[in-house]
């Protein structure tokens, strides 16, 4: 459930609505009144409800949160009634009332002998069923005295009747004894008249649309969106099986032929119903489920085209069908189902035939061409030309899945063998991007089949290399990417380029682990006859700089990367540009450039999301999220890893936990931390990502130097170092190792490694290189120069985003100022690294801050429980901004992070705060009236919002 629903929803039932199923967003009124309910029976009162709705509405699922909420407080024992058991007498008062039967002895005798005759625990004619009620309520009564008590009677329309009698008499007559008694039926029978009821809709428009969103990986096309809603009216359950079975090409609206035969009772019962109408309701039944966008106007010019006459959606519409207003609506999707599936497959095909002839080309070129597509049935090529030229207005409606869908149907109709070959192509090079693998393998088997000529033999090479390479990454995927560039060369220079790119970004990332001849200074070399120094194209302006710095050196290729980063996504297809952002991030972080990192990242994430290509998005959420992690946003790194693994756990591979291994070492957990290098690095092997195994080791070496632990975060520097070719990462371990070596006292093991940092910092030129060389260089050097360097670090860095260098680099100063004796202007350094990183919540340098503080003869207060609650400066931006009155996707535009970023972080703040709605933030913040600004005001610090960290006194 969202923040948002929650904050509407009052305090909750003795918890909060934060861990609710999703299908529970939009039930802010429900939950409160069952929070009152229980609120009541906590105060000895007793109470009875029936809740009724229709099936998958969300009756049982809203209870059900609200009873575990309650759980720690209440016994709640539970019933069901059971179609099957209607005829047999008390059938349910036995499952309800069972538990109690310890107490029957207590009740008077008439009462007590008719329940033992209900329970055959005695031999007697039938009991009088108004004794059996008033022994029902005294049961219930005395079982409460120890704890207050949930009686919950779930699908209360199949109780049988001496149940359902005596239950309903017991509720009407619960008064002063703590119990809460609830009927669920989705229409309850005339026993519970008189009794409360409460309704449970459909979800309201805006929460139905949140829910299936959450609930789709795929874009969907706003018309089909509309249509869906329509359709299941609110239903959530029915937006839970829907999103089950929607395909990339049903979500963009591009229906496949594949028919098969009803699945579940429901679907049968429609398929039934459809087939007894007459035959043109029938045909206008099918030509409205042919149209995917529900368009009323559409689906009557294709039917009066097909003859179908007006009066035909009159029998569908007294069978409560189908209906037409604003939109063609079905009373259940089965329905648009069934209606398809009951017709022979010439009746489909003149219905698509119709509704391509009435769809406008100029407005729905990709709608017009898929339709004629569905009416074909033999190779045809105006109709796979069609189809082809509409797969951009195809992708910019669906996605890139939705492009995939219409370019794989324009191949399978193309009757030419070249042609053929050239749509597959492009059908699969679409299908990896969005990680739809064994169609993909499908089509190259088809292009590889028809090809003609060396191009199509080399382009059928480099895609199922990239396949390889997006599937199961693999040693052998440069080598492979290499041969398919070399194939390039002699017909097609751009594409070699493009290829020798794709090779090198594979090279990167397999690492120490890429076969002979794959490694990335090999690619480098071999990618030297192809270079473009002319060009202006951000792709070949990459792979010039990456190229030149593994033949020429850093500072004749950082030149080449900036310009790269600088013209980086203009004039770039959709794909083209996914297929480089990794590159650039990475040549980002190269250059030590964090603004362009932080910007490129985000664009990353936000281009794999919206063309739905799955097989970038691991990638692309992990680059963000390290991104993150350096600002000292940890807990908006930690949302992004989660779901970065739970995107490649979708995926099936076997891509080991990157961001959670940052993320721990980072906040000096070290059990959890070297059990998490040990999966790590068994994981990068098995998927072949030697980038991994680097990660491994600068992981231990910042855990390492965080704790303390010199010794060891100099031997895994060293180790890192050794191979040098992981850019980005070998320039981190570079810091680590010269951190390492000064506290071991071993300077001299970092004297090479700091002239490879000072060269690479001089060709950076940025606040962020200059800022580490300063401090690495302080901390080899003494007196007045090791201050200047530290003072320069220190200032370099604040004008970074990069906050968690900027906090180690006011800890070493710290240091050194505390060691020169100067403990008075170390505190005031010290003071400033352990509340950053306290904030930031990096417990092993802040642990190190304080031990350093101590020796400077201050009082510092530990970390407890009680200072844990604080909040981060994220989650103080959030919970401010949250108490201005902001939602949380005004929140993520301010924060310029996703609602459901803003969501993880409130969740975080309520369970800190120990409050469970937004309306009690002012006053856990201690924040008064006036002090709350207006909508978009400044959202104030993390320190104005909880008290400091740090207590000082005099030494």
């Amino acid at each position: 459930m969202s923040l948002d629903c929650l904050a509407k929803s009052g305090d909750g039932v003795s918890g909060r609505l934060i861990d609710a199923p999703r299908e529970l967003c939009g039930r802010p009124r429900e939950y409160a009144l069952l929070a009152g309910l229980f609120e009541d029976v906590r105060g000895g009162r007793g109470a009875a409800l029936v809740v009724s709705g229709e099936a998958g509405v969300g009756k049982t699922a809203l209870l059900s949160h609200a009873v575990r909420s309650a759980a720690r407080d209440f016994r709640v024992v539970r019933a069901a009634g059971v179609r099957s058991e209607m005829e047999l007498g008390f059938a349910a008062l036995h499952q309800l009332c069972g538990p109690f039967l310890p107490h029957v002895d207590r009740l008077p005798a008439p009462q007590r002998d008719a329940l033992q005759t209900v329970f055959g625990l005695r031999a007697g004619p039938a009991p009088d069923r108004l004794l059996v009620g008033l022994a029902v309520l005294g049961l219930l009564s005395r079982a409460a005295v120890e704890c207050p008590l949930v009686c919950v009677v779930d699908d209360a329309q199949w109780l049988d009747e001496a149940s359902a009698q005596s239950l309903a008499f017991a509720a009407r007559r619960l008064r002063t004894e703590p119990v809460l008694m609830v009927f669920v039926a989705r229409e309850p029978g005339t026993e519970f008249h008189g009794l409360p009821e409460f309704v449970v809709g459909g979800l309201r428009d805006a929460d139905a649309r949140e829910l299936l969103s959450s609930l789709v990986r795929w874009p969907v096309d706003g018309q089909v969106r509309e249509r869906f809603l329509a359709e299941v009216r609110g239903n959530p359950l029915a937006l839970l099986e829907l999103s089950r079975g929607l395909t990339a090409e049903l979500a963009s609206g591009y229906q496949t032929l594949d028919v098969p035969p009803p699945s579940s009772q429901i679907e049968r019962g429609f398929h039934q119903r459809v087939e007894c109408l007459p035959e043109q309701t029938r045909r206008l039944l099918l030509t409205a489920a042919a149209d995917p966008a529900g368009d009323p106007a559409l689906v009557w010019r294709a039917a009066t085209r097909l003859g179908i006459p007006a009066d035909a959606a009159m029998p569908a519409a007294e069978a409560g069908l189908l209906t037409f207003g604003t939109q063609v609506r079905f009373r259940h999707p089965s329905v648009r189902s069934a209606a398809y599936r009951t017709a022979p497959l010439r009746d489909r095909q003149e219905a698509h035939r119709a509704l391509a002839e009435e769809t406008d080309q100029r407005t729905a070129p990709d709608r017009r061409a898929w339709h004629r597509a569905q009416a074909t049935a033999v190779p045809h090529e105006d109709v796979a030309a069609e189809l082809e030229r509409s797969a951009g207005w195809a992708q910019a409606r669906g996605g890139l899945a939705a492009a995939g869908a219409l370019l794989e149907r324009a191949a399978t109709l193309t009757p030419d063998p070249a042609r053929r070959v050239e749509r597959a192509l492009a059908a699969a090079q679409s299908k990896i991007l969005t990680g739809a693998y064994a169609p993909a393998s499908e089509l190259l088997a088809m292009a590889e089949a028809g090809s003609a000529d060396q191009l199509q033999r080399a382009r059928v090479s480099q895609l199922r290399a990239r396949l390889a390479f997006a599937s199961h990454r693999g040693g052998d995927a440069p080598l492979a990417l290499l041969r398919a560039a070399r194939a390039f060369e002699p017909s097609d220079a751009g594409l070699a380029r493009a290829t020798y790119l794709e090779a090198l970004n594979a090279a990167l990332i397999v690492g120490r682990l890429a076969t002979a001849g794959g490694s990335a200074p090999e690619v480098a070399q071999a990618a030297r006859g192809v270079l473009h120094a002319s060009s202006s194209s951000a792709s070949d302006l990459l792979l010039d700089g990456l190229a030149t710095h593994f033949t020429q050196g850093y500072a004749v290729g950082a030149p080449l990367l900036r310009r790269a980063l600088n013209v980086f996504g203009h004039g770039m297809s959709t794909d083209e540009e996914l297929r480089g952002l990794r590159q650039a991030c990475v040549a980002a972080l190269h250059l030590w450039d964090d603004s362009s990192w932080s910007r490129l990242s985000r664009r990353y994430v936000r281009l794999a999301r919206d063309a739905g290509a799955f097989s970038e998005l691991p990638s692309a959420l992990g680059m963000r999220s390290c991104a993150l992690l350096f600002t000292g946003d940890l807990d908006a790194a930690a949302s992004l890893s989660e779901e970065e693994q739970a995107e490649t756990e979708t995926a099936g591979s076997n891509v080991a936990p990157f961001g959670a291994l940052c993320l721990s070492a980072l906040r000096g957990r070290e059990d959890a931390t070297f059990a998490l290098i040990n999966t790590v690095a068994r994981q990068a092997v098995v998927a072949g990502e030697g980038i991994g195994i680097t990660l491994t080791e600068w992981a231990e070496a910042v855990l390492c130097n965080g704790l303390g632990n010199y010794d060891r975060a100099l031997a895994a520097a060293e180790r890192g170092i050794s191979y040098p070719h992981d850019i980005g990462i070998s320039s981190w371990l570079q810091a680590e190792l010269v951190e390492a070596a000064a506290r071991t006292g071993v300077p001299d093991r970092a004297t090479s490694t700091l002239r490879h940092l000072a060269e690479a910092a001089r060709a950076s030129g940025t606040d962020w290189a200059r800022g580490i060389e300063a401090r690495s260089r302080a901390l080899l050097s003494k007196g007045d120069a090791a201050e200047r360097l530290y003072q320069e670090a220190v200032e370099r860095l604040g004008r970074t985003r990069v906050r968690v260098e900027q906090a180690r680099a006011h800890l070493l100063y710290g240091e050194w100022l505390r060691r020169e004796n100067r403990r008075m202007d170390a505190r005031e350094q010290l003071r400033t690294a352990y509340g950053m990183m306290t904030a930031m919540d990096m417990e092993g340098f802040a642990e190190r801050a304080r031990r350093e503080l101590l020796a400077t003869g201050e009082t510092v207060r530990k970390r407890t429980v009680d200072t844990a609650n604080q909040l981060t400066a994220q989650e103080g931006q959030i919970a401010r901004l949250a108490c201005d009155g902001l939602s949380n996707p005004e929140i993520g535009v301010q924060l310029f992070i996703s609602p459901r970023t803003v969501e993880w972080h409130l969740s975080k703040v309520f369970t800190k705060l120990g409050i469970t709605s937004r309306r009690q933030l002012r006053l856990a913040l201690h924040t008064p009236d006036d002090a709350v600004g207006p909508v978009g005001a400044r959202p104030r610090s993390a320190a104005e919002l909880t008290p400091r960290p740090v207590e000082t006194r005099r030494a």
